[in-house]
């Protein structure tokens, strides 16, 4: 995973609000300690903390992992697939754009894979399309299977989950978040 990049972007996003490590455990619900290891790079966060972090800062996901563009070698350049231990694999397509309130990831799933994610931010919506494979989408408490060239979109503000097929799945996840969100952290 990309320690580096998310512990300098958390770093970075803490600073720019102005606010202490303590200030930040009590916005996110993420101990105090587990973040300072998150910006010293000495953490492998899970998506899970990930979330509970972009979500207390108002914040998209790709904010934290996702490299600057001044970052990258070339600023054309694709961002790196980050690898969540014993979770899934993440690429972001389309980083976070504040004009259209979303961002665009690609998600691969191995065969029987399942991961339930916590609810996101009030108000979010999420887009599911396969690419490849097929694979099983919770929303409202119920699975739904989805093949190749099939999409769902869902609330993404309650629990939810993806599972993948006998084949394992790659398909993009779409999240649109509510207007106040990526505007600015909390001060």
């Amino acid at each position: 995973m990309t320690e580096d990049v998310i512990g300098a972007n958390l770093r970075e996003i803490r600073n720019r609000a102005g606010i202490s490590l303590s200030k930040a455990a009590d916005l996110t619900g993420v101990s105090k300690a587990m973040l300072g290891q998150i910006e010293r790079g000495e953490s492998s966060p899970t998506i899970a903390t990930l979330w509970k972090i972009a979500k207390g800062f108002h914040l998209p996901l790709s904010a934290l992992i996702g490299e600057a563009e001044a970052a990258r070698p070339d600023p054309g350049a694709e961002f790196k697939t980050v690898q969540f231990p014993g979770s899934i694999a993440v690429k972001i397509v389309f980083p976070f754009d504040p004009d259209l309130g979303g961002e665009t990831f690609r998600i691969s799933l191995t065969p029987g894979q399942t991961h339930v994610s916590q609810p996101h931010e009030s108000g979010m919506v999420e887009e599911v399309f396969v690419l490849e494979g097929e694979m099983e989408v919770l929303r409202e408490g119920h699975w739904l299977a989805l093949a190749t060239g099939e999409g769902v979109r869902f609330k993404a503000d309650q629990p939810h989950g993806y599972r993948g097929g006998a084949r394992g799945a790659v398909f993009l996840n779409m999240h649109h978040y509510p207007r106040h969100v990526g505007l600015a952290a909390p001060a």
